[in-house]
């Protein structure tokens, strides 16, 4: 099993979908990686040898934001936004949807399940 970034990725499925097991490599950054280590795109993480393994390694260390430093800069941005007190930081903090979607109805991934109301039934 090869391990990247901190993450045992699987060794049976092709590198291009193995690689987006990682968190903050998608299908582009994924294809843009085997690009640059000339690494054929229907090969299979069992099949690659060490040296490619460690290209790989070294490419997303060296290029690209993965796992827990991306996780804890995505986390900073937040927090800075709710010390600004700003529209989205206040959204941010009550549980709300940030980006203008309505919540009369639907919302409940944010707001969590519906709450009943007491008193209500008549």
């Amino acid at each position: 099993m090869a391990r990247i970034a901190g993450v045992n990725i699987p060794t049976n499925k092709r590198v291009v979908i193995a690689l987006q097991y990682i968190h903050g490599i998608g299908k582009k950054n994924a294809q843009e990686i085997i690009e640059k280590n000339k690494i054929d795109a229907s090969r299979r993480v069992n099949e690659l040898s060490d040296a490619e393994v460690l290209s790989i390694r070294e490419t997303i260390d060296r290029d690209y934001m993965v796992e827990g430093d991306l996780r804890r800069d995505t986390a900073m941005n937040i927090k800075r936004l709710m010390d600004l007190g700003c529209y989205r930081g206040l959204r941010h903090r009550r549980g709300l949807p940030v980006r203008g979607q309505r919540t009369h109805t639907n919302a409940r991934t944010r707001k969590g399940p519906a709450k009943p109301i007491a008193g209500k039934k008549k």
